[in-house]
């Protein structure tokens, strides 16, 4: 049995945000993103909840697993790092600052990282 102190931990919402993308349960994220989210990333600036349903969400359907990496709460915000296999074998490490209100999520921040297995040979660049 769920409690409410576990549907406030914003551990648990960021875990069940991933999840969300994984089983491809639209009606399950919907309902922990809050009214006044944004989204931003390297290609996205403070997208709204409507924008980033219509621009990210249609993603979920090539997702296949998230392995954390790092799930670090600090407050209000979640830092996670997670390597993300995708349908096709593609895999790529991303870090993501959440932030977490009152059991919603207001705020994603993501920092692209790199392909899975890296581009650049190991003590090399490219």
């Amino acid at each position: 049995m769920t409690t409410t102190a576990e549907i406030l931990d914003p551990v648990e919402i960021a875990r069940r945000v991933y999840e969300a993308y994984v089983t491809k349960n639209r009606a399950a994220i919907e309902a922990i993103i809050a009214d006044d989210f944004h989204f931003t990333s390297p290609r996205d600036n403070r997208l709204d909840r409507a924008t980033y349903f219509a621009r990210c969400w249609p993603n979920s359907h090539i997702t296949e697993e998230f392995r954390f990496v790092h799930l670090v709460r600090d407050g209000e915000r979640v830092f996670v790092t997670y390597d993300l296999r995708m349908k096709d074998d593609g895999a790529f490490r991303n870090t993501e600052i959440l932030t977490i209100r009152n059991g919603k999520l207001v705020e994603a921040e993501v920092f692209f990282g790199w392909m899975i297995p890296h581009e650049a040979p190991e003590g090399g660049h490219i």
